[in-house]
């Protein structure tokens, strides 16, 4: 059967993390420079919901559990360059990406050979050669693999990924996916206390996650079939949220009525096609919806009137991880798989980003 499947999932995370309270005092030492309200960032970071972020900039010592060179050893008020930010990307997204794929390809039993297809997603950093062709050098993929970058989509970028590995998985008889969604948002920390920003300070962390899409039969505890897709930018959306390259870092803006909007118009998209596969909203058995704040899950969740327990696995790795952008839903997705197994399917992944956009994927119970 050419159906697309999903075979397994690796994490990686940071060596070391921070918490939220010793990152607030981070954020609030290095916005003073401009004039801000230490209260008022230290009640962001307090309602982010967030307790504790990986970075890999963190290089903790006894003296200094929260130290960060990139930003310690900054001058001036906006913090370090893009360029500097950059090549702390460069060094850094490589090997946090190998060690994901090195789990996904012990988890689905295959080898590195095996893998036809690579696609990396990232927003949060670029280089060429980028990560791609250091994953094929450092793992021993094939220097014939097809290799394809998806970058600046932001935190649906996964989602966005998954459907593309899918359709290559599809198309081509034989076809072994293998998708890296490798993403650093703590390079961009912002020298700045402006809502948006200080919101997105207050969120955002650094993770990779690897998955493999084929049209074999898996073998692992992920199994599933990649059975839809479907993706819409939702109407009069388009100054809410924002992801754009500034002189220090990529800088966020995000409207306060961007959790309504997600609210509003959230059903009547996803509805029609779950409707069109033969699906309603009660029929989903499990939500992986990406944890882009408490306030994001909460409008998700009204809008397809489902409960707080529905999104029971996004808080907790909004919690315990933070917003790694796009490799967070297959965090949350990992959860749903591991603690619930087949009774997590049909499962529905949602993500949303700038646009304002969203994505979705319904994975179902793959084919005995």
């Amino acid at each position: 059967m050419n159906t697309p499947r999903l075979h397994a999932i690796g994490l990686a995370e940071p060596a070391h993390s921070i918490g939220q309270d010793a990152a607030a005092k981070f954020a609030v030492a290095r916005s003073n420079a401009i004039g801000s309200d230490p209260r008022f960032v230290e009640r962001i970071y307090r309602n982010s919901k967030v307790t504790t972020r990986g970075s890999v900039l963190l290089a903790p010592t006894p003296l200094r559990p929260d130290a960060v060179p990139l930003f310690d050893e900054a001058t001036g008020n906006s913090g370090p360059t893009t360029a500097d930010r950059l090549r702390a990307f460069e060094q850094c997204a490589g090997p946090l990406a190998a060690q994901a794929v090195r789990k996904a390809l012990s988890s689905a039993q295959l080898t590195p050979t095996d893998i036809t297809h690579l696609i990396v997603v990232s927003c949060t950093g670029m280089s060429a050669p980028g990560v791609d062709c250091e994953l094929v050098a450092e793992l021993g993929l094939s220097p014939t693999t097809s290799r394809t970058n998806l970058g600046f989509m932001g935190c649906y970028g996964g989602i966005a990924g998954l459907r593309t590995a899918a359709a290559f998985a599809k198309a081509e008889l034989g076809a072994v996916v293998l998708l890296v969604c490798v993403e650093l948002c703590s390079l961009h920390f912002q020298y700045d206390a402006a809502p948006d920003q200080a919101i997105a300070n207050s969120l955002f962390a650094d993770g990779a996650a690897a998955t493999i899409i084929s049209c074999r039969s898996p073998v692992s505890v992920h199994a599933a079939s990649i059975s839809a897709s479907a993706s819409a930018i939702l109407p009069d959306s388009a100054d809410l949220m924002s992801w754009r390259i500034g002189n220090h870092g990529f800088e966020m803006t995000l409207a306060p009525k961007v959790p309504e909007h997600i609210k509003a118009h959230l059903r009547p998209w996803l509805e029609p096609w779950l409707a069109g596969v033969g699906l309603a909203v009660p029929a989903i058995a499990s939500w992986a919806i990406h944890p882009g704040g408490p306030k994001i899950i909460a409008a998700a969740l009204e809008g397809l009137g489902l409960p707080d327990s529905a999104a029971a696995e996004s808080a907790a790795i909004l919690s315990s991880r933070g917003n790694m952008s796009s490799a967070t839903v297959f965090f949350v997705l990992d959860a749903l798989l591991k603690s619930r197994g087949a009774s997590s399917l049909p499962s529905v992944l949602l993500a949303f980003g700038p646009g304002l956009s969203a994505e979705a994927a319904l994975l179902t119970p793959p084919p005995p």
